[in-house]
């Protein structure tokens, strides 16, 4: 009777320890084609985070943070950097622009944000973006002619490209000298040959990156760091951990839409082998979605409203890239794609930004499905050719009035606003955490916990 009563403890003890470590982690990432507002949610989400941690992507992404009545533009540094409490940590899974972070962390400097390595930490296992890279982005791009990717040109591609070749050089290799030069001056070698004799570029000069990147080196060295203990000594420790995503569920490089996605995984099984951190260390992913649909760049968009309604949703979300500057394209919001992304990444609730943008519309649509081959679907096609034969099928909301930006509770929210977040809850079988009725952190409604 003892050896039970002490076998029942212990066990009671197991999951005691098990359910606290996981309790303290969870995922933000975005449910559509990226820009779905993952800088404000995440910026607002960290309040209640010790730690803030991307696990993908680089300087590709664009990042917009409203507090008070300032804003903050970022790029490369997750969001949690705006407080001063917070560790923030880029995994190894993100490439390292060193120019870019250096420049980001003196704009942010600039703005009065203290970046020190108290609250930034970089991972040894991190991979360089180079000159190379960039050069190489921006000409093979060129090459592709009319069937260009869209690329930013930042060089994020050709990174994880010799990332996953073998020959990508890290930033424990950046902290040797004598690793760093070998491994340099090899790559320069050979992508001097494609450069010049492929693509009709000019030849970099070793000498002059040697230089730059060595600078770089002694600047870099006081925020680098094993990140993968130090985000597992956290959790273990039952600190908040917030894992942070860049771009969105449909330019996942193996579940978005082929050839026109980023470089990465951007579903939650990138933070697993972006961050070094198990699987079972992370209980929560929260999904951000738009209210409606946008996207950048080429490829099939079902719901795309090329007309006037577009052009009115364009201007009054004011959906240009961060990054680049880019008119987006707009579209109703799409359910089969926040079912897909809620399936693939196990979504345990979703947070629904900028319902603000379409106050003013008498109606509004959503698609609950695809017509393809005489068939109704509720999944995302793999070809393109295939998505591009998809017809969406539409259901029809009542709009609402302007007074939605100042909702400060679900309960204040217009009837035709709830019966739209009960629809999409319904319909992607993942219940709503949050809702977003405009830019600042005040404008954030907590529906149920994450």
């Amino acid at each position: 009777m003892l050896t039970y009563s002490l076998l029942f403890v212990s066990m009671k003890y197991v999951e005691y320890i098990k359910e606290a470590m996981c309790m303290s982690a969870f995922i933000v990432l975005g449910a559509q084609w990226g820009d779905e507002g993952k800088g404000k949610m995440t910026d607002y989400l960290a309040e209640s985070a010790e730690v803030v941690v991307r696990f993908q992507g680089g300087n590709n992404a664009g990042h917009t943070v409203e507090v008070l009545d300032k804003q903050y533009k970022l790029h490369l540094i997750p969001s949690g950097i705006l407080y001063d409490d917070k560790i923030n940590v880029i995994g190894n899974g993100v490439v390292v622009d060193p120019k870019a972070l250096f420049d980001e962390i003196e704009y942010l400097v600039g703005e009065g944000v203290a970046v020190t390595p108290n609250k930034l930490i970089i991972s040894d296992r991190a991979h360089l973006i180079l000159p190379y890279h960039k050069i190489l982005d921006v000409l093979k791009e060129k090459a592709r002619g009319k069937n260009d990717i869209g690329t930013t040109g930042k060089g994020i591609g050709p990174c994880y490209t010799d990332k996953f070749e073998r020959c990508g050089i890290r930033i424990c290799d950046l902290l040797h000298d004598d690793v760093f030069e070998q491994k340099l001056k090899e790559n320069i070698e050979a992508k001097n040959q494609i450069i010049t004799k492929v693509l009709n570029g000019e030849p970099l000069d070793y000498n002059k990156i040697l230089k730059e990147y060595k600078e770089y080196a002694d600047r870099i060295r006081p925020f680098v760091k094993d990140t993968s203990v130090c985000i597992y000594d956290a959790i273990k420790s039952n600190k908040s951990v917030l894992f942070e995503g860049a771009q969105g569920m449909l330019l996942d490089i193996d579940y978005g839409t082929y050839p026109y996605v980023t470089s990465s995984n951007t579903t939650a099984g990138g933070v697993c082998s972006g961050t070094g951190i198990g699987p079972t260390l992370i209980n929560n992913a929260v999904g951000i979605a738009k209210a409606y649909t946008t996207r950048v760049g080429k490829g099939p968009f079902p719901t795309e409203l090329e007309d006037s309604v577009g052009d009115w949703i364009r201007e009054k979300g004011h959906e240009y890239g961060v990054t680049t500057g880019r008119s987006r394209r707009c579209g109703w919001l799409d359910l089969v794609i926040l079912k897909t992304t809620a399936r693939v990444s196990g979504l345990t609730s979703l947070a629904v930004t900028k319902i603000d943008t379409l106050a003013g519309l008498k109606e509004i649509k959503v698609c609950v499905g695809y017509k393809f081959n005489n068939e109704i679907i509720d999944y995302f096609p793999a070809s393109l050719e295939d998505l591009a034969q998809c017809e969406p099928v539409y259901e029809i909301f009542e709009g609402w009035d302007e007074k939605v930006a100042d909702a400060r509770s679900y309960e204040e929210l217009p009837e035709s606003a709830k019966k739209y977040l009960n629809r999409i809850a319904e319909f992607t079988s993942t219940k709503i955490s949050y809702v977003s009725v405009g830019p600042k952190r005040d404008q954030t409604i907590k529906v149920s916990d994450i």
